[in-house]
């Protein structure tokens, strides 16, 4: 691992399980830590300049996020999905975000709902000429604030489990397909469906939405 470029590079000392958390992250969603590679403590540590305490507390939080697994005698490397686990991924999406839809529609306040969505999509909009983590994580802002906007602390808290393994997904298709999935129309059509209280249009506009991205991806 000699010679990695940040985020892998000494940490400030603040926070340092945090800062390490959103190295570490930030290495294996964009390909420099690669799916597959085994992580010694040891390298991470020194290049980190933390603890290996530390360094743990950072690595079982991304082991429950979804992007490492634990292999022989619990050595963690980088998930690899397959094209099966990216479908049964976005088939869970599609569950989640559909009940979040349904329960948006019978909500009196639907205008309201419709201009927090529409603020997450001008966020989306904005990040459009910035980097590829910017853009995975403003769309991933819509869907979750699609989800907080229900209530359901139970919704939101299974939606954002996926959160690891929805990155590792974009990452397992390369950038040229994620992007594609990042469509700010795309999202738009799924405003206007919660904004006309229909709950099967909407369903089906999320159902339909998670179907194609999941195709983009294992494409």
């Amino acid at each position: 691992m000699a010679g990695a470029t940040a985020p892998l590079l000494g940490l400030q000392k603040k926070s340092l399980r945090e800062q390490a958390l959103a190295a570490l992250r930030a290495a294996i969603t964009s390909g420099e830590l690669e799916p597959g590679r085994h992580l010694v403590e040891t390298e991470l540590s020194e290049m980190l300049q933390i603890s290996r305490g530390t360094l743990r507390e950072a690595l079982r939080q991304l082991e429950q996020e979804g992007l490492l697994s634990a292999g022989p005698r619990g050595r963690l490397s980088v998930r690899h999905l397959d094209a099966k686990e990216i479908r049964d991924i976005f088939s869970v999406r599609a569950a989640l975000e559909s009940l979040a839809a349904r329960t948006l529609c019978e909500l009196p306040d639907r205008q309201l709902v419709g201009s927090k969505l529409r603020a997450a999509i001008d966020a989306m909009t904005a990040a459009e000429n910035g980097s590829m983590q910017e853009r995975v994580e403003s769309d991933l802002e819509f869907h979750r604030t699609l989800c907080r906007l229900t209530g359901n602390e139970t919704l939101l808290h299974s939606w954002e489990s996926l959160e690891g393994s929805i990155r590792m997904s974009i990452m397992f298709a390369g950038q040229e397909r994620g992007i594609k999935n990042m469509s700010v129309d795309r999202h738009n059509e799924i405003v206007d469906a919660i904004e006309t209280g229909d709950a099967s249009l909407a369903r089906n506009t999320i159902r339909e939405h998670m179907d194609t991205a999941a195709a983009n991806l294992v494409a």
